[in-house]
């Protein structure tokens, strides 16, 4: 008889580590990004101006289209939108950007809205017009609502008439120029139809050809903003008429064979907010390329630091830097927030996709509060990371600046996070209810896991119960003067709702997690989090009884053993960040010889030994990560000029059969949304 056996190896503890951050099925959502951002087309450049990095990024923007079965189902799958952004925006932000918004806001918002009425997006799949998304205004950002882009109904034309009545209007930021080809855009204008103001709604409408505005459409670059470069420009519209399918009709309002307007939705700004609804995976996209730009920031400062030798007590001893408290330390915060950033972002993706109607705004309150706490912690892992390199991390080739800068348009990027945090701390402080916590009063044991999962509510509620008696406080009959006496205290309560939810996931990632090596890890890093969240809260909490002055006394010495424990740990944790070896070699300190990329083959250290490198120019080169390889002279010179053009011949030939064949099948990366 045959006894059937399961030689398959248990997942080591590095995989399910991996599979608590990326979620089960990591290779299905993610193999396919991580594979393409290690293919040549993709490695980061060296220099090159501000025009040709941004004609480099549209040209990757055709590239990852080619490699796609469907842009439209990328375009119908957050998830996989969410993936694109969590992979490419930490090798090219400005990639990530034209894409998240060809994609998502643009081809995304055509998807949404009368998706039978067989509109032809041929031109918008195969790339052959690129897609902008034109919403905010000069004079309206946050306030999108109150935009002031008229389009008219001309009866006679059965059709629309786009105006910009003033310089305000003007629409402000989309990559609306020539550059990367000829574009359209989708652009939010207040529909005007006999008379009546009903709203404003969204438009399909051709701006540009291969080489300048099309007539009625006036483009013009605005200033260089930091970071990446983007064609942002200012548009605006001079009665330029538009079809009247080009309206993004929907139960939100369309304009009938009669010439009659109608609309399921009564009130003005749900109509508005039904239109923008691809905001809200923006929001997710967003999240996502911060995680995954802290991640890598992350992974460069820790194998720097492990590398980085510095004399030690003795004077012949050499250590690593990382061995100092003072810069382990550090790190191995923030190895504990990345992967609270991380657990909290897929949660949010997670409530998102699975809510049902009853409790959808409260998903959406969850992402966009997601939003804004992962791209603020993702700016100061960054900021951080980059003080622990040094000088290194102040240079472009070493990939810090350009991550900073980028972060920073993911905080403006789909609603401020300041003024979306404001919105949600209004929703809660006028829906919230006291909870009745008699049976978590008083202090606990702070080695209890749900004692201080107990604190993160007990904040939480406080801000709140502040804001409300600040709020009660105020003489009446002023409601914006009643709002700043308690938006403080409320901000500081949608702050504490985001750290309890991110110390929820963390709890759901361990209880999901088998028991082992890669449990602890988990248990340790949630720890140091909610212990570091506690001490910054510890007078609050010893004022109200949650906490003894003992407890409070303890609270360094707690959080110091748990830094000790995960700092051992976080050079092994870094490898959980599945990030491949070909990619962070293109970051030159992330590799141990690091120092090679500033050698210099005139030299004096090199007199004597290579006599033919005498008059070449002295080139930066791209480190061996990792590698203890022959340097690629020697390996030229090995192959011979035969060997070397059989490599170049078997490289091309490989890279160009992988990227005729469709990358994206149905079991790896996108998915039609339920």
């Amino acid at each position: 008889m045959t006894v059937p056996t399961n030689d398959a190896a248990p997942p080591s503890t590095n995989d399910l580590l991996t599979a608590a951050l990326f979620g089960p099925n990591f290779r299905q959502e993610h193999g396919f990004w991580r594979r393409l951002l290690t293919t040549e087309p993709f490695r980061r450049p060296g220099g090159g101006t501000a025009d040709e990095r941004l004609a480099l990024s549209y040209h990757r923007l055709r590239i990852l289209n080619n490699a796609l079965d469907s842009g439209a189902r990328l375009a119908a799958d957050p998830r996989a939108l969410a993936a694109l952004h969590e992979w490419l925006g930490p090798v090219d932000p400005a990639l990530t950007t034209v894409a998240g918004i060809h994609y998502n806001l643009f081809l995304g918002s055509l998807l949404d809205h009368d998706a039978d009425t067989g509109r032809d997006l041929s031109d918008f799949l195969a790339l052959r017009r690129v897609g902008t998304f034109l919403c905010t205004e000069v004079a309206h950002g946050n306030d999108a609502a109150a935009v002031e882009t008229t389009a008219t109904y001309d009866r006679e034309r059965d059709g629309f008439v786009l105006h910009t009545p003033h310089a305000g209007a003007q629409k402000f930021m989309p990559n609306t120029s020539p550059a990367g080809g000829p574009k359209s855009g989708v652009v939010a204008a207040r529909l005007l139809a006999d008379g009546a103001d009903h709203g404003v709604f969204l438009f399909l409408a051709p701006l540009t050809d291969a080489h300048r505005a099309l007539p009625g459409v006036r483009v013009r670059r605005l200033p260089a903003r930091m970071g990446s470069p983007v064609d942002h420009c200012l548009t605006s519209f001079d009665r330029c008429f538009v079809p009247r399918d080009a309206l993004l009709a929907g139960q939100q309002g369309r304009i009938g064979d009669d010439g009659r307007f109608r609309s399921e939705v009564p009130n003005r700004r749900r109509r508005f907010l039904t239109s923008i609804g691809r905001v809200t995976p923006g929001k997710l996209s967003m999240s996502a390329s911060a995680v995954g730009s802290a991640r890598v920031t992350l992974a460069i400062a820790v194998r720097y630091a492990g590398h980085r030798m510095i004399s030690g007590s003795r004077a012949a001893r050499r250590i690593p830097v990382y061995a100092h408290r003072t810069h382990h330390g550090p790190l191995a915060g923030a190895m504990a927030t990345v992967y609270a950033m991380s657990l909290l972002h897929r949660r949010a993706l997670d409530r998102w996709e699975s809510a049902t109607g009853a409790d959808r705004d409260e998903a959406e309150r969850l992402v966009a509060v997601a939003k804004g706490w992962i791209t603020w912690q993702a700016r100061a892992v960054i900021v951080e990371c980059r003080e622990r390199c040094g000088a290194q991390g102040l240079l472009e080739n070493n990939g810090m600046t350009e991550l900073f800068t980028g972060i920073e348009g993911a905080i403006t990027a789909e609603g401020d996070n300041l003024a979306v945090h404001a919105k949600a701390a209004a929703e809660m402080l006028f829906s919230a209810t006291g909870r009745d916590g008699a049976e978590d009063e008083g202090p606990g044991d702070l080695d209890d896991p749900a004692f201080l999962g107990r604190l993160f509510t007990a904040v939480e509620d406080h801000w709140f119960a502040r804001a409300r008696t600040r709020m009660s406080a105020a003489p009446p009959g002023d409601p914006l003067g009643r709002w700043n006496a308690a938006s403080s205290a409320a901000l500081r309560g949608v702050e504490a709702y985001a750290c309890r939810q991110a110390d929820e996931a963390y709890a759901e990632a361990v209880a999901a997690t088998p028991g082992g090596e890669a449990r602890e890890r988990l248990t340790e890093l949630r720890r140091l989090f909610a212990l570091q969240w506690i001490a910054r809260n510890s007078g609050d909490l010893l004022a109200t009884g949650r906490l003894t002055a003992d407890q409070v006394t303890f609270l360094p010495d707690a959080v110091e053993e748990a830094i000790a424990v995960v700092a051992g740990h976080t050079p092994a944790l870094v490898a959980s960040f599945a990030l491949p070896e070909r990619l962070m070699s293109d970051w030159p300190i992330a590799g141990p010889r690091y120092a090679e990329v500033y050698d210099d083959p005139e030299g004096p250290w090199h007199r004597g030994r290579r006599a033919g490198i005498r008059g070449r120019a002295a080139e930066f080169r791209r480190p061996v990560c990792g590698s203890r390889r022959r340097p690629l002279r020697e390996k030229v010179a090995a192959l011979g000029t035969r060997g070397v053009l059989l490599a170049y011949w078997g490289t091309t030939s490989m890279l160009s059969r992988w990227f005729e064949k469709p990358q994206v099948s149905v079991d790896e990366s996108v998915r039609r949304k339920a």
